[in-house]
């Protein structure tokens, strides 16, 4: 996974963004009862106090917030909602896990791996300084933002998928089968999460789950984020069955240029079959044979002549049964 130093951006809800902000940046953020975003990348012992002594999170959140590699969720707390959220990153296994500490006033963001998302919000801030009337419109824009950021590895997916399958019956070698495994791994890792992630936020857009000072309308923007993840989830399990036909089709070729050789060594077998009683038969040492079969025109006729026969009359066969 790519990695980089810990770095706090803090966004304010003008639309500003500071760039390494200390801990006294961020209390007077928190005691300023304005709505902003605080984003900690690679957090350490450090960060962690900071977010436990400033804004009061729980023991347990805090907790979960250490511990990578969860499956997207959503825990409501006292005053604050701990969620899980996954976005594509261009590294290793194509994913970025975020964790998300919401209270309807501020939101507050931890992750370890590059998220090209927050990168791009940033430099929307920095360019066009977009505010945001409320914290809600912040999250609807992160998560929707990781959402999206999962279109280009689809595209990169439905690209590899389409080279392999044009690999597959032009020369279905070994290689084709490992990138087949290799790519029927990531899908199903980044299937995995984005299947939890739509039932997820399939249940924020139906109200089912509460989330501090998300209103009726807010809701409808989630809806369209649960929507986008429906296709997504849609689009991933159409790549696993074209990785399955891609599958059965490298099985296939496999198989039919296996029944090719086999039908070449059949058909040579079948040209000394032959030969090789003809040859065994004039090879018995009988006196007979030694004693009459001594001419050279014997040795053309009987000895060359019915070899070379015997394979004219069987290229025959072959031609007229359409073997070759």
């Amino acid at each position: 996974m790519a990695q980089q130093g810990i770095a706090l951006f803090l966004m304010n809800a003008d639309g500003t963004l500071q760039r390494d902000v200390d801990r006294a940046a961020v209390e007077r953020a928190h005691a300023s009862g304005e709505s902003f975003w605080l984003d900690v990348r690679t957090p350490g012992e450090d960060e962690f106090r900071m977010l436990s002594e400033v804004f009061g999170f729980h023991p347990l959140a805090l907790e979960d917030s250490r511990m990578f590699g969860q499956r997207p969720k959503l825990d409501s707390y006292d005053g604050f909602a701990f969620m899980v959220v996954y976005g594509a990153s261009p590294d290793e296994d194509g994913l970025v896990e975020s964790h998300l500490f919401y209270n309807g006033t501020y939101l507050v963001s931890v992750h370890h791996d590059v998220a090209p998302a927050f990168q791009r919000l940033r430099e929307a801030a920095e360019r066009h300084h977009r505010p945001f009337e409320r914290s809600s419109v912040l999250l609807y824009r992160i998560v929707d933002s990781m959402t999206e950021s999962f279109y280009p590895l689809l595209n990169d997916f439905d690209e590899r998928i389409d080279a392999l399958e044009d690999r597959t019956f032009a020369s279905p070698d070994d290689s084709v089968l490992q990138e087949i495994f290799s790519l029927k791994r990531r899908l199903v890792g980044v299937r995995k999460v984005v299947t939890a992630q739509r039932d997820l936020f399939g249940s924020v857009s139906a109200g089912s789950e509460d989330l501090p000072g998300v209103t009726e309308e807010d809701e409808r923007y989630f809806r369209d984020v649960y929507d986008h993840l429906i296709r997504i989830s849609d689009l991933l399990d159409t790549y696993r069955d074209l990785l399955s036909s891609a599958m059965d089709v490298y099985l296939s070729s496999v198989s039919n240029r296996l029944n090719a050789v086999m039908k070449q060594l059949a058909m040579i077998a079948t040209v000394f079959l032959p030969l090789s009683f003809i040859v065994g038969f004039f090879g018995q040492n009988f006196a007979y044979m030694v004693r009459n079969v001594t001419s050279g025109r014997d040795f053309w006729l009987y000895g060359i002549g019915t070899e070379v026969v015997a394979i004219v009359a069987l290229l025959y066969l072959f031609r007229r049964r359409r073997w070759i």
